[in-house]
């Protein structure tokens, strides 16, 4: 298993996308309305808008739902907000997404070992 370290190479960088969200929000002096709960609430319901697409589509649909031409649009669209919510929300907090999330895959990683969690979809605590 690779162990991840701070100094690991970063697997995301949302600093632009945090600093552009920064400028879209304080350009239209949102940053007042921009608290950790609304941000919160806003990202759910950008996560339940992309659920929606989801919800009555069969498993093998589902699979190409961002490349069929009836909901790819749809699909990018609400993923770009979830992503946009959770970048805005992390730059709010002040967490580093990107440490973050390394720590959560190494983390996993100690949960999930893979001679344990390999073609198996149970939960760390039943395997």
């Amino acid at each position: 298993m690779t162990t991840l370290t701070a100094a690991s190479t970063q697997l995301i960088d949302t600093t632009r996308l945090a600093q552009a969200l920064e400028k879209f929000a304080s350009d239209r002096n949102w940053a007042q309305f921009h608290s950790p709960k609304n941000l919160v609430m806003a990202l759910s319901g950008e996560v339940g808008e992309l659920t929606e697409i989801f919800q009555w589509l069969t498993e093998d649909a589902s699979r190409t739902a961002a490349r069929t031409p009836e909901t790819a649009q749809a699909v990018e669209e609400e993923l770009a907000d979830v992503l946009m919510y959770l970048v805005r929300l992390a730059s709010v907090l002040g967490v580093d997404l990107n440490a973050a999330a390394q720590r959560k895959l190494q983390l996993n990683g100690e949960k999930y070992p893979v001679e344990k969690a390999r073609n198996s979809a149970k939960k760390y605590d039943q395997l």
